[in-house]
């Protein structure tokens, strides 16, 4: 059996990535991160376990905004819990870790999104590849940290949805979404790998959940105590991306005193 690939709307695709009415949808993952370098065998560096608040605001137009703000945790691979140091296994320096902590993370929706039908499920495929100037590589100081010229990865998603809801008008968020995520990137800044050959590839899997309350443990108890700011979506786009070498660009310092990550983030009054 071939598989159908579709054209869904704007609205559809809005109820699987957050909702239509505007309230704000959670989806969280876990993973392992590796090292590729060049005749070196692969090095597990890293567990990871992340999550996303989200939510969608209808323009007049039937345009989206997507706004959201984001958390992962690399995790040491033996035990699964939190790393605040990492002794790098290339230059044998102990290091601070920091953590993802994405707020915001923006988007805007229109047009048609296709998807892959196979009968009850159906998947949404996006094979991205990020490439820009990296505003680090303009510091001198930043040189051991991230000297390249330019930002270059690849990210792939693939999210599965039960092909009814789709086409349910009457449903506003889908009630399962699974997410595959898999990326190749460069050295993380704060890993101080400078100019050495070599990337991160990242594998992990994940889903919607039904509540703040239905993430992982280990998430909870971080927002419950540290970053409560991470327990909503924005209310409003914020038009402006957070990423992590922006992060380790505007908490360089803390970075360097050895402070731990992510920085406390308190809600919003």
């Amino acid at each position: 059996m071939v598989n159908e690939i579709k054209e869904f709307d704007t609205r559809q695709w809005v109820k699987v990535r957050s909702s239509l009415d505007g309230s704000q949808t959670f989806l969280t993952w876990t993973g392992s991160i590796y090292s590729f370098v060049p005749n070196e065998k692969k090095k597990r560096l890293f567990n990871i376990v992340g999550m996303s608040v989200s939510r969608c605001i209808e323009n007049d137009d039937k345009t989206w905004e997507f706004t959201s703000r984001e958390l992962t945790y690399y995790l040491d691979p033996n035990t699964n819990k939190i790393l605040h140091k990492w002794e790098n296994p290339w230059t044998g320096e102990t290091l601070t870790v920091i953590h993802v902590a994405n707020s915001p993370v923006e988007g805007h929706f229109k047009g048609n999104f296709p998807g892959e039908v196979n009968g009850e499920i159906t998947t949404f495929v996006f094979d991205l590849f990020p490439t820009y100037p990296n505003s680090l590589a303009e510091d001198e100081k930043f040189q051991e940290y991230s000297p390249q010229q330019t930002y270059q990865a690849a990210e792939l998603f693939k999210l599965t949805v039960p092909t009814e809801e789709l086409d349910n008008p009457e449903i506003l968020s889908v009630s399962k979404m699974f997410i595959c995520w898999d990326r190749i990137g460069p050295w993380l800044p704060w890993m101080k790998m400078g100019d050495r050959a070599g990337h991160l590839i990242y594998s992990a899997t994940g889903q919607k959940v039904n509540s703040f309350n239905d993430l992982p443990q280990l998430l909870q108890d971080e927002i419950n105590t540290r970053m409560s700011l991470y327990k909503n979506a924005p209310k409003a786009p914020l038009d402006s991306d957070m990423t992590s070498w922006i992060y380790f660009k505007k908490h360089f310092e803390a970075y360097l005193a050895g402070e731990r990550f992510p920085i406390p983030e308190t809600e919003e009054e």
